[in-house]
């Protein structure tokens, strides 16, 4: 157990009812969780305001309140704390609990629209096969060194993050390659959190339903480049518009990489197939197996941050050669009749377009592209029309279907994205809601030598409707509709 003044310590207080020296036993922000001695910290959510349960959260036990508004009745016995901000206040009272674990790693964030995925679990397995010991926290998993966790964000709450990285400084680990998302900035869950370097890949069209506008988009991303001290550093892609913004107001040592412009990293694409990669990086000549334009930014940005944490630069070029893609990154099943599928989790409409443009780069044009991809519910509604228009300008066929549709209508959604299609790409247009079927409609439609793209979902190993999760792989899906078929 830990006092509570200890763990507010440097938390931004505006009031204090009963003593600060009362033990605390855990933190909650759920008050279905709270025992006793615990501290509650109501949190004003985007769903739900924590502050409604404050009194539920006192008759399961709680000895502390940590809130933004003070309760009319407070009970005797219960220290009450009001703060300035509750995301914030959590975030830094759930680093005090543990220890304050990032100080004693190397904790590197990872930001942009696209490549936080890949870019963060290459960089996790880059520095395993150099021998070190990593951690990672990722949309995919949460790595302990060689031990894996659940997830179900790309920036875990508060408690989660600060809770993995102690069991990361008990472990030993060296480093943290750390996803980090808008969302996450926005609701604070990276305070208190010490980064000793952030890379920014990208950013394009997402998440506008939650930000309402591009510049709030970017804004956001933008403070965790602000927050970072001068001895972190801070790297960017400035061949992206925004690279630059990242950099304007941070403290930390500001580095750049770019494919086409004039940067402090640079590469050059020599070959691009469907096994990979000739590369060109520092004058030296790397085969990836990742393929495509913005794989080529993801492990430029990797060797960048090898190079930029210390180790030698040959020898980052011989670990990278050996990087294999991350699961449902571009990651692609060749059936026997010479069929190749490929399932990504590109979900923005530059995910996409990118995606589609690395295949017509590959494909000798005698082969039909049959693109699937849909859109989730409850998010974004303005991409929808974007992504069905790339989805059509870019593919000989494109079946519609259902993504996640949570709480929507997939009927609706696969509509909104029928609106983006332009007259001439009516007739390359199947809808198709039930996603397992449109997956066997796709490849029902292809011959040897054509290429199946699906797309949206990528790594999840689930669909998503009306509150219910039941267990979907598209990767699985497809490799088992061509087996079926004889393909």
């Amino acid at each position: 157990m830990k006092s509570l003044k200890d763990i507010l310590y440097g938390v931004g207080l505006t009031a204090v009812s009963g003593p600060t020296t009362v033990m605390v036993n855990n933190i909650c922000f759920d008050s279905r969780k709270v025992g006793l001695d615990d501290v509650f910290v109501a949190i004003k959510g985007t769903q739900v305001d924590g502050h409604r349960y404050i009194e539920k959260a006192v008759d399961s036990g709680a000895k502390s309140i940590v809130c933004e508004e003070l309760p009319e009745l407070m009970v005797n016995g219960v220290t009450y704390v009001e703060v300035q901000n509750g995301n914030s206040a959590l975030a830094i009272m759930a680093s005090n609990y543990y220890g304050n674990p990032s100080r004693n790693l190397k904790l590197i964030a990872v930001t942009g629209t696209n490549g936080k995925t890949t870019i963060s679990s290459l960089l996790y397995q880059l520095f395993k096969k150099a021998g070190f010991k990593v951690g990672l926290l990722s949309t995919i998993r949460i790595k302990v060194d060689d031990t894996e966790y659940p997830t179900g964000h790309t920036t875990p709450d508060a408690l989660t993050i600060n809770k993995h990285l102690a069991l990361m400084n008990e472990a030993g680990a060296e480093y943290c390659f750390m996803e980090v998302s808008s969302h996450g900035i926005h609701q604070k869950r990276t305070e208190g959190l010490v980064f000793a370097g952030a890379i920014f890949t990208n950013l394009s069209h997402d998440h506008l339903d939650y930000h309402k506008t591009f510049a709030e988009y970017r804004d956001t991303k933008k403070k965790l480049f602000d927050q970072l001290s001068q001895n972190a550093f801070a790297l960017t892609n400035i061949d992206d518009k925004n690279g630059l913004v990242m950099l304007q107001n941070t403290k930390a040592k500001k580095y750049t990489y770019a494919l086409k412009s004039y940067a402090d990293y640079r590469a050059q694409i020599l070959e691009n197939q469907f096994n990979g990669q000739l590369l060109k990086i520092d004058d030296n000549e790397l085969w990836s197996r990742l393929i495509g334009g913005f794989n080529a930014y993801n492990m430029l940005a990797i060797y960048a941050t090898a190079d930029l944490l210390g180790l030698e630069k040959l020898e980052i070029l011989r670990l990278m050669s050996e990087l294999e893609n991350v699961e449902g990154r571009f990651q692609y099943y060749i059936s026997k009749q010479k069929i190749t599928a490929i399932v990504d989790y590109a979900h923005t409409p530059d995910a996409l377009k990118n995606v589609l443009e690395t295949i017509s780069t590959l494909r000798t044009g005698n082969e039909k592209v049959i693109t699937l991809v849909g859109c989730g519910g409850d998010r974004d509604k303005s991409k929808r029309p974007v992504m069905g228009h790339i989805a059509t300008e870019f593919s000989n066929k494109v079946i519609f279907t259902s993504d996640n549709p949570r709480t929507e209508s997939p009927a609706t959604i696969i509509h909104e994205m029928e609106a983006g299609v332009e007259p001439q790409n009516a007739m390359k247009v199947l809808s198709i809601e039930n996603r397992e079927q449109a997956i066997k409609t796709a490849c029902q439609l292809a011959v040897a030598e054509d290429i199946i793209l699906v797309a949206g979902k990528g790594h999840e190993t689930y669909q998503e409707t009306n509150g219910v999760r039941i267990e979907f792989d598209d990767y699985k899906k497809v490799k088992e509709a061509l087996a079926a078929l004889g393909k």
